[in-house]
Order: structure tokens, then C-alpha cells, then sequence
């Protein structure tokens, strides 16, 4: 018994303790709030420990912004993007000055007579006023793909929030694969067209380079050495003089209308590649995006229900 009763007397004396100690605590209070009256608004806050503070690393701050939103881009429209925009702005600007310094060469030393070619410069001058209206169509239906790369590829990757599309959005990605495949036919087509005038003016350049040779210059052979233009069907066979052999063909090379419409409309040729190029991974990215897009509109309705 004795000491069960030494143990309550020790509780007893403890909580007597912890009693002065707190009315001493509140009687330093109130005497501070006595002293300082404005003070008795103050809100005492705890200090807080490491364990209490926010760890930096676990709220997204700007590199994890810039990581999601660069996951967001999509790298081969972009490029594809870039590729055409260069290849459209090489084929169009070169191909428009090439075709106007063909005009003033054929004028000048193939058919003198202007009724000759006049169908010819018609034809030319559409051809400018088409050139005008690809570079128009063109930047703006890039700029269009380049925003449905971003739309697909956000949606594919669900960067905002749960799986979102309608059946508008994957009918406008299966009418830009559809338009897209056409266009890139299409283009294949400029692109052989375009590699004929280049056909035509590197036979013109190959004559003259035989007539510079040691071998021929300086012979009566050189005279024999001929282009005759009619051949290639731009201008009539009645186009008069419409052959230039020796001498004035070599002075005709020697121009600088021959040698910038040349190299022109070799960078036209090589920009019409491009587009090509650039048409064709136009084609499997919507592609790719619109099949990912269907099957996961079916597995989100297959969830559903």
C-alpha cells in the first residue's frame, strides 16, 4: 500500500507543478498585454521544423513547365514545316526570275519574230501568276498543319488533363491526310516538270563546253556545232532563226541571262524536291496521328460502357 500511495502523492506533486507552471506562463502573458495593448492581437505562429516546409523539387516549377510543353511540339511537322516553307520559297522565287530570263533569251536569239513565241509568253506569264498563288497557299496550309500537329499531338499524349476529341476533330485529321496525300502527288509532278527546262539548258551548256574545248575551238568544225531549240517543242518549227550554231552559241552561254536562269532553275528544281520531301513526312505524321486518334476515341467509348 505504501507504495501505491508514495506513486499518487508523486502524480499529485507533478500535476501541481505543470499548474503554477502554466498559470505563471498566462500571468507573463497578460502582464505583456497589460504593458503592450496593442500587441493582444498578435497571433503567435509556430516556427516550422524542416520536416513542415514545402520541398521545392515537389511542386512543378518552370523546368517541369518547359519539359511538358516541349513534350507537347510536334518535332516532324515542325520540321516538315521549316522544309516545305524553304523548298515553296526556293521553288517560287527562283522559278518566277528563271522563267523571265528564259523570255528575253528566246527573244533575243531564237525567234526574233514576236508572233513566234507570243504563245509561249502567255503561257510564261500564267505560269508567274500560278507561281504567285502556290507560295500564297502553301504558307498558309503549312501554318494549318503545323497547328492540327499541335492539336493530334496533345491529344495523343494527353498533356492536358484526361483524353479529349469529337468526331469533327478526327474528320478534319482524315480530310488533311486525304489532302495531303493529293498534294504530294501532285508535287512529284512539279518536280519532274520542273526538272525539264533543266534537261533543256544543261544540253545548251554541254554544246558550248564542246565548242571551248582544245579539241574544237579554233576549227572550221566548230561552225557545225548546233541547238536547235524547235526540238524541245516550246517554240513553232517555223520559228525563225530558231538554230544557233559555233560562235553565237557560244556567245549566247557567255550571257548572263543563260548562266543566272540555268543555276535558277536548278535551286527551283531542288526546292520542288524539298516540298516533296517535306509533303511526305506531312504524310506520316497526320497519318500516324489520325490512327492513334481513332483507336483511342474507341477505347475511350469501349471504357464507357
Amino acid at each position: 500500500m505504501k507504495p501505491a500511495m508514495e506513486t499518487a502523492a508523486e502524480e499529485n506533486t507533478e500535476q501541481s507543478r505543470e499548474r503554477k507552471v502554466n498559470s505563471r506562463a498566462e500571468m507573463e502573458i497578460g502582464r505583456y498585454h497589460w504593458m503592450y495593448p496593442g500587441s493582444k492581437n498578435h497571433q503567435y505562429r509556430p516556427v516550422p521544423t524542416l520536416g513542415d516546409r514545402a520541398n521545392p523539387l515537389s511542386s512543378p516549377g518552370c523546368f517541369e513547365c518547359c519539359i511538358k510543353c516541349l513534350g507537347g511540339v510536334p518535332y516532324a511537322s515542325l520540321v516538315a514545316t521549316i522544309l516545305c516553307f524553304s523548298g515553296v520559297a526556293l521553288f517560287c522565287g527562283c522559278g518566277h526570275v528563271a522563267l523571265a530570263g528564259t523570255v528575253a533569251i528566246l527573244e533575243q536569239h531564237f525567234s526574233t519574230n514576236t508572233s513566234d513565241h507570243a504563245l509561249l509568253s502567255e503561257v510564261i506569264q500564267l505560269m508567274q501568276y500560278v507561281i504567285y498563288g502556290i507560295a500564297s497557299f502553301f504558307f498558309l496550309y503549312g501554318i494549318i498543319l503545323l497547328a492540327e500537329g499541335f492539336y493530334t499531338t496533345s491529344a495523343v499524349k494527353e498533356l492536358h488533363g484526361e483524353f479529349k476529341t469529337t468526331a469533327c476533330g478526327r474528320c478534319i485529321s482524315g480530310m488533311f491526310v486525304f489532302l495531303t496525300y493529293v498534294l504530294g502527288v501532285a508535287w512529284l509532278g512539279v518536280f519532274g516538270f520542273s526538272a525539264v527546262p533543266v534537261f533543256m539548258f544543261y544540253n545548251i551548256w554541254s554544246t558550248c563546253e564542246v565548242i571551248k574545248s582544245p579539241q574544237t575551238n579554233g576549227t572550221a568544225g566548230v561552225e557545225q556545232i548546233c541547238v536547235d531549240i524547235r526540238q524541245y517543242g516550246i517554240i513553232p518549227w517555223n520559228a525563225f532563226p530558231g538554230r544557233i550554231c559555233g560562235s553565237a552559241l557560244e556567245n549566247i552561254c557567255n550571257t548572263n541571262e543563260f548562266y543566272m536562269s540555268y543555276h535558277l532553275f536548278i535551286v527551283a528544281c531542288a526546292g520542288a524536291g524539298a516540298t516533296v520531301i517535306a509533303l511526305l513526312i506531312y504524310m506520316m505524321a497526320t497519318t500516324y496521328n489520325y490512327a492513334v486518334l481513332k483507336f483511342k476515341s474507341r477505347e475511350d467509348c469501349c471504357t464507357k460502357f
